[in-house]
């Protein structure tokens, strides 16, 4: 198998896995749903830890030596090049809420890069998806065509919108006296928080999203999606990775500036 044939193989069952999982979510989304505080005092609920087992089950039996890493059941170690990293439900509190921003995330490391990347929305029944080399993909609610996605041209901060999750946290981090500069010097934010703020910047429907805080399984689709959409996704420090704690997806010529000005200085 060539390795686009195995990224394309890969990308393409990754997406159906994430619209799989999403099913088992939506199982329990609108209703109450209880949960547990985790270590980090972040939730945890059944739909969580069912929709990861889902992944699990089904990438075991069919790539028995891939490696896995979730959210929720942590590591899994293969013996091979690749690993798949979960976030059975990212945006837990949205999904408890009755937001249906939340996403099931998917992402793929081959020798340690990442080469597949699929944010899947359940409850909008939307997905953003890409590979390596394959282009990036949208499919919107009540369609069944898949179109190119693609960061926009924006090239002026003064006519950006800029995202962040939660801009109580963002405000209060390090990151917090250069998300102030940032959102003066931007059009307007909004708090379209979580996966689903990277992909509105991946799909040319906003231009920045600022996590402050990313754990490995929030990022793991947002590097090859947003290169793939011809934007880029660094962490904080301007570093092209998932593995570095937080996270900025750009339209790409907006990037540099709103580096300059997030800089913990």
């Amino acid at each position: 198998m060539s390795p686009d044939t195995e990224i394309r193989e890969l990308m393409d069952r990754a997406v159906t896995l994430a619209r799989e999982a999403g099913r088992v979510t939506l199982r329990h989304f609108g209703d109450v749903v209880e949960s547990e505080a985790k270590g980090d005092g972040s939730p945890v609920t059944i739909a969580d830890r069912e929709a990861e087992s889902l992944l699990r089950d089904r990438i075991t039996r069919e790539y028995p030596d891939h490696g896995v890493l979730g959210e929720e059941f942590g590591e899994t170690e293969g013996a091979g090049r690749i690993r798949w990293i979960l976030d059975p439900i990212d945006g837990t509190r949205s999904f408890m809420r009755g937001v249906p921003l939340y996403a099931v995330l998917i992402g793929i490391e081959r020798d340690e890069v990442p080469v597949v990347g699929v944010a899947h929305f359940p409850a909008l029944a939307e997905t953003v998806w890409a590979g390596r080399g394959e282009g990036a993909f949208w499919r919107l609610a009540g369609s069944r065509i898949d179109v190119p996605a693609s960061v926009n041209g924006t090239r002026e901060l003064g006519q950006a919108v800029a995202l962040t999750s939660d801009p109580g946290m963002t405000a209060s981090s390090r990151f917090g006296a250069g998300w102030g500069r940032l959102t003066a010097a931007v059009d307007y934010t909004r708090s379209w928080g979580d996966a689903y703020g990277h992909a509105l910047v991946a799909t040319g429907r906003a231009e920045l999203m600022v996590d402050p805080e990313l754990s490995a399984w929030d990022a793991a689709p947002l590097l090859t999606i947003l290169e793939e959409a011809g934007g880029r996704f660094t962490d904080l420090s301007g570093a092209a990775t998932i593995h570095g704690g937080s996270g900025l997806s750009s339209n790409g010529p907006l990037h540099s500036e709103a580096l300059e000005l997030l800089s913990d200085r």
